[in-house]
């Protein structure tokens, strides 16, 4: 007999990280994580899969973080970040593959976030964090002794001399910057190889090993939050000539190497506030930066995958709510899908092989590949999460909505129904929950960590509806930017809408409407605007877009890009679409949930909408703060916290709409 989902699932679920493949044998590795409940966090192992077909081998083991697994070119090491050693740091280790436990390589005072081999395999590149001094601004930035800087006092004065100043899940900024370390493989002597008032995020050797690039962020005035790609040449160890490759992008990540060394290939975009993704390539011979393939191709973040002869890239595209591994031929810019279905693969590494994550809205998470010539099936790997096979079977439906466009006319927009399977599919009236996902160019998540409500719901005879309303991306440019400067006034109608027709054919019942981040906004801007909805619950939302443009990690240029609109209009505009401006109007129960330590949308948010409604109106309402918890609370914060999340947003759906 199946059970019921219930919120201490999310206790048993894996969830894949990283996968790297070794560049000739068939194997791969990846790095799970699973939650720890004595600890109330988390833990990550690693193992290894034969890609023909073998039985896979756990390579770690323990409660310690053990992450950004990395083959040496020769298989014969794997190297690993791991925060074993007890000091709070993850450090380089590396495991011989013939058998032998696995040795830290070095010791890097800030730690380490992301290593590379070098192809010749006798040098790592690593990522680390640099203490630096900001009361000296940028010249406390250039140190060079970065592998042995201590942190500074956790109580120390945070001065804030530039932007951005913070980051969610991060807090303070300045007082550290992330740079490039080259590691001895034997002997782990540590040489810095940048320094200087910028962060590194991703970085990749040439494959004559003698040149990297690397993604950084500017040090212009202003502009400190773009990052662009950077070559860098080594005379032997020690960093030699610097020079800027990428021209015309502002918001540049993931670049990879061909290779034959001809091609750069990365993704960007070209305004500083956009979220989406698209592919460049930087011919080496003349350093010049062209497009790749059409601008509608977006990117999921990700690394970017050269096939061996250097003709073509594997990527995960996002496409119509959906991710896909693409293969796009260079220079062409032709795309031909790889490992397509109703699904969203995750996280994509490859050689002859593609070796991805994928999960659907009725199955679990696991690992997957398939050869990438396309000549055998897709065969799964792992079976990290058996025990979703014993909770009650659901049934996911996509359905196409007609809705409303804007000025009279009307247009169709993707959803996903999620329901009980049984006798009469999606045609039973069910109470129903509208999720409105994040962005908001974005679209609808598939994972199951970013809302086991779903499911546990469904287990409990609700119904789940899940649009890619107008703004949402992976439908092309026009699409998304439709909704800047008009959030709320194009997007919910269209909610609405599919509301409305679900209800006209008996499918739904009473509508229950919950959102995070932009659908915490969306949540709280439609129980302003409407009393269609039983019960509400909002978090992590944008309520005043006045404030959060100076309060949040990313307000100042995202809110920007997002609303475009002329300062001298910018007044009324955030003051008419901020539900902080209607929320007295709302009669709906609301239930916020927030976590303290957010710095995307501010607790302040959640407060100002709490307050306001809890005095100006008699709805009834709660909130819910989550000490520790930053904008992710809800995903990967506090185990207990995610759990207890759960129950009340089970209770309060409950308590005001199956139970009235």
């Amino acid at each position: 007999m199946p059970k019921n989902f219930v919120p201490q699932d999310i206790e048993l679920e894996k969830i894949i990280t990283a996968i790297n493949v070794n560049v000739e044998k068939e194997i791969a590795v990846c790095a799970v994580k699973a939650i720890d409940t004595e600890s109330d966090g988390y833990f990550s192992t690693l193992w290894e899969f034969s890609l023909n077909g073998k039985h896979p081998r756990q390579l770690t083991f323990g409660s310690h973080m053990d992450i950004s697994p990395r083959y040496s070119h020769d298989g014969s090491q794997l190297a690993f970040l791991s925060d074993r050693s007890g000091d709070g740091t993850s450090q380089v280790h590396i495991l011989p593959m013939d058998g032998g436990e696995a040795r830290q390589l070095g010791h890097l005072a800030g730690g380490a976030s992301e290593v590379w081999w070098r192809p010749q395999g006798d040098r790592l590149l690593v990522l680390a964090s640099v203490t630096v001094d900001p009361d000296r601004r940028k010249e406390g930035c250039m140190r060079w002794d970065g592998a042995d800087a201590p942190a500074r006092k956790a109580d120390a004065p945070h001065l804030c001399w530039r932007l951005p100043y913070k980051m969610n899940g991060t807090g303070y900024l300045l007082d550290a910057r992330t740079h490039l370390f080259m590691l001895d493989a034997a002997k782990g002597k540590p040489r810095q190889l940048t320094a200087g008032d910028f962060n590194v995020h991703s970085a990749a050797w040439a494959p004559d090993g003698k040149r990297l690039c690397f993604c950084r962020t500017r040090e212009e005035e202003d502009q400190q939050h773009c990052t662009d790609i950077w070559l860098l040449d080594l005379e032997g160890d020690k960093p030699a000539q610097c020079m800027r490759l990428s021209s015309g992008q502002n918001n540049c990540t993931s670049p990879s190497w061909s290779p034959e060394g001809k091609w750069i290939v990365f993704a960007g975009a070209q305004a500083d506030g956009d979220a989406q993704m698209r592919l460049w390539l930087i011919d080496m011979d003349g350093r010049q930066v062209r497009p790749l393939g059409d601008e509608s191709i977006e990117v999921v973040a990700g690394e970017l995958h050269w096939k061996k002869d250097s003709t073509a890239v594997a990527f995960i595209q996002a496409i119509r709510g959906l991710q896909s591994v693409v293969e796009i031929s260079v220079p062409t810019g032709k795309t031909r899908p790889l490992a397509q279905g109703e699904r969203q693969v995750g996280i994509l590494a490859a050689n002859d092989f593609l070796v991805y994550s994928s999960e659907d809205l009725v199955s679990a998470q696991e690992l997957y590949c398939r050869r990438w010539d396309g000549q055998e099936e897709e065969t799964q790997l792992s079976h990290f999460n058996p025990w979703w096979q014993e909770r009650d079977r659901l049934h996911a439906e996509h359905r196409v909505f007609d809705v409303p466009a804007g000025g009279g006319s009307t247009e169709k927009i993707d959803g996903w129904l999620l329901a009980l399977r049984d006798c009469d599919e999606l045609e039973k009236a069910r109470p129903l929950l509208i999720d409105i996902h994040g962005g908001p160019a974005s679209y609808v998540d598939f994972q199951f960590s970013s809302h086991a409500y779903w499911q546990i719901l469904c287990s409990r005879g609700w119904t789940v509806l899940a649009l890619n309303a107008v703004g949402s991306s992976s439908y092309g440019r026009d699409f998304s930017e439709r909704l800047r400067g008009k959030w709320g006034e194009l997007d919910l109608p269209q909610h609405l809408g599919a509301l409305g027709q679900l209800q006209q054919q008996g499918i739904a019942r009473e509508a229950a409407i919950i959102g995070n981040s932009y659908g915490g906004y969306m949540a709280a801007y439609a129980i302003g605007h409407s009393d269609r909805f039983k019960a509400a619950i909002v978090s992590a939302p944008v309520a005043n877009l006045e404030s959060h443009f100076g309060t949040s990690d990313s307000g100042y240029y995202a809110d920007t890009y997002s609303m475009e609109v002329d300062e001298e209009e910018s007044h009324h505009i955030f003051h008419k679409l901020s539900p902080a401006s209607s929320i007295d109007k709302a009669k709906t129960p609301t239930l916020f949930l927030q976590g303290m330590e957010d710095e995307r949308c501010p607790r302040a948010q959640t407060e100002e909408l709490f307050v306001k409604l809890r005095y100006t109106t008699d709805t009834p309402t709660e909130m819910v703060l989550y000490p520790g918890g930053d904008h992710s609370f809800a995903v990967s914060g506090k185990p207990s916290h995610r759990v207890d999340a759960l129950q009340r947003i089970l209770q309060w759906l409950e308590k005001w709409v199956t139970d009235k």
